[in-house]
């Protein structure tokens, strides 16, 4: 499977007001994602998370490396406009706060924004835009004003102008923080839909961890370079490393922890609660 998105010794720094050297929020970052991919980003504030994330939109340009959408070096001397917009139309970002992608005051104008800014012909767009809505469950919503709607219910609308534009990949910057725990099960469960059954590549910069559990990698940012990278199986079952840099681990690996601590012999890479209550009741039998 080829790489759709590739970062080749990345840095990159952020301008100081009072002239003294920054420091690096991206530290020499080698990465690839492969197309198809369903890939977490986890790390704490001021990690390099959603500069990364910003990097491989072509939001911002590194100071130093390279970035590759689909095999091309956008930071080749001759990338041309066209290459930049093809990148553009293969990649899109859904940003923590729906409200800063929301642009029309009707919903499925709002979702026809991008294809329209594409040059689609208006039964193409039309098209596109109820896929888009049916594919987040909003398409009785479809002549609603947006900010009526729920803050779930505006970052579904903001995906669904993702999914109308046809992107390969969607990365998703803590898209789900600004959401209740209901929401957030909403748009998790949107988001792995898209990937598993439109195939369409995910990356997940998130903060909770069971969400980064429902991905088939997760990669571990700290101080503006990768920690850890593997499942989330290889990943989560190392609840120290992940403590010294400050972030959580799932509840059941944490119970499973203390467990083992205390000298019963269990599993660490568990993370349903009912396989987590089967594991402890089979280490308490073999005691």
């Amino acid at each position: 499977m080829s790489a759709i998105l590739r970062a080749e010794n990345l840095s990159f720094s952020y301008p100081t007001e009072d002239g003294k050297t920054p420091s690096k929020a991206l530290d020499r970052i080698n990465l690839e994602i492969e197309e198809g991919s369903f890939v977490a980003i986890l790390g704490h504030n001021g990690s390099g998370k959603s500069t990364l994330a910003k990097m491989l939109s072509l939001i911002l340009m590194p100071d130093e490396g390279s970035v590759f959408i689909d095999g091309k070096n956008m930071s080749a001397e001759d990338v041309t406009e066209e290459d930049v917009l093809r990148a553009r139309r293969d990649v899109g970002m859904v940003f923590q706060n729906p409200d800063n992608q929301i642009v029309a005051t009707v919903v499925e104008e709002d979702v026809a924004f991008g294809p329209e800014n594409l040059g689609m012909p208006p039964a193409l767009i039309r098209e596109r835009v109820n896929e888009a809505l049916a594919m987040v469950g909003m398409t009785e919503y479809a002549r609603h004003a947006p900010h009526k709607l729920s803050g779930g219910q505006k970052q579904r609308i903001a995906i669904a102008g993702i999914i109308a534009m046809r992107r390969r990949c969607i990365i998703f910057d803590e898209s789900t923080a600004m959401l209740d725990p209901v929401g957030r099960r909403e748009v998790m469960d949107i988001i792995e839909r898209l990937n598993r059954e439109e195939h369409i590549t995910v990356l997940l910069i998130t903060h909770y961890m069971t969400e980064a559990v429902r991905a088939d990698r997760v990669v571990v940012m700290d101080r503006g370079r990768i920690l850890m990278d593997g499942t989330p199986r290889a990943v989560f079952s190392q609840p120290e490393t992940l403590w010294k840099v400050r972030l959580d681990v799932p509840q059941t690996t944490e119970l499973l922890y203390q467990l083992r601590q205390s000298g019963l012999d269990v599993r660490l890479d568990i993370f349903d609660p009912d396989e987590c209550a089967s594991e402890i009741a089979a280490a308490i039998a073999r005691r």
